[in-house]
């Protein structure tokens, strides 16, 4: 098929040179034209702008950083929408709001296309081997088309139902991991505090009831002070807004998933919005010495 992928980063690069991979036609857009550059030297052919991306395009697939950049890239003067041929299906693959997914859904089906939201989980070492889960929101007949392509960038793909279900569903995977994250960093502070080695504790406990993702693979980098961004703190800060905002809407009370946003927002207000979410633990060792 021919695609037309927008937005290269920590995660799409990967996912892109998945679809290039698969024997796919890819047509890029991204802001920074050098982050394009490695898929460009592999066949991929560069756009100037989302609509020229989607140009004939069979399917196009966005996975950018804000909900303020999915409407801008899909729905703005420049936007996939606007392409005099636009393409057969729309998969926006950013954490985005649910409303904004059920808006895409419905102002591409004016134009007879489909559109799909499929957020993601499994930052950049998910992306890098084609094992991340993605969590699917669209009509059933949509979502069939796009499961080829699915399969090429994800190990678990489940279709959680109609529009906007999908971003629904990384609202819960976002409040299990900030809550995850909480504990990790002080269990290691604890650790720390204890005199025990980190390397052989997160042996232990990672391979009995705390196991988890996010231990096996953000532990490590904890322990080295490793805060290279496989996710952005400023990226899950927006996450976990949306998350209280949608639970707002529905009338819970989330206590955990408020007290891990205000330590990302403290995160953020440090100048660390760039950094890997694992940074946090960097927060609880204030008066201690590092990990």
């Amino acid at each position: 098929m021919k695609i037309g992928f927008l937005g290269t980063g920590v995660m799409g690069a990967s996912m892109a040179g998945h679809l290039l991979d698969g024997g796919h036609d890819l047509v890029l857009f991204t802001r920074t034209r050098a982050k394009a550059e490695p898929l460009l030297s592999r066949g991929a052919t560069w756009a100037e702008s989302p609509r020229e991306a989607a140009e004939g395009a069979d399917v196009v697939i966005s996975i950018v950083g804000m909900p303020a950049d999915v409407e801008s890239v899909h729905l703005g003067s420049e936007g996939t929408l606007a392409a005099s041929t636009p393409p057969r299906l729309l998969i926006d693959m950013t954490t985005s709001t649910p409303s904004l997914a059920r808006r895409l859904h419905e102002e591409a089906s004016r134009r007879s296309v489909g559109a799909i939201d499929a957020p993601v989980s499994g930052g950049d070492v998910g992306a890098r081997n084609a094992s991340l889960s993605i969590m699917v929101g669209g009509d059933d007949a949509h979502v069939k088309s796009a499961w080829p392509v699915f399969d090429l960038m994800g190990g678990t793909i489940v279709h959680q139902g109609g529009p906007g279900c999908g971003q629904h569903t990384k609202m819960v995977n976002q409040i299990l991991v900030a809550s995850t994250m909480l504990g990790i960093s002080e269990g290691l502070l604890y650790a720390q505090a204890a005199g025990l080695d980190g390397a052989r504790v997160l042996e232990s406990v990672g391979g009995g009831a705390a196991g988890s993702w996010t231990i096996t693979n953000l532990g490590p980098r904890i322990l080295a002070g490793d805060t290279a961004p496989g996710f952005f703190v400023d990226h899950f800060l927006k996450d976990l807004s949306i998350a209280l905002d949608e639970a707002e809407s529905m009338g819970l009370a989330l206590p955990m998933l408020a007290l891990a946003r205000r330590f990302y927002a403290e995160a953020s207000e440090k100048g660390l919005g760039s950094h890997g979410t694992q940074v946090l633990a960097s927060l609880l060792v204030t008066n201690h010495e590092g990990f």
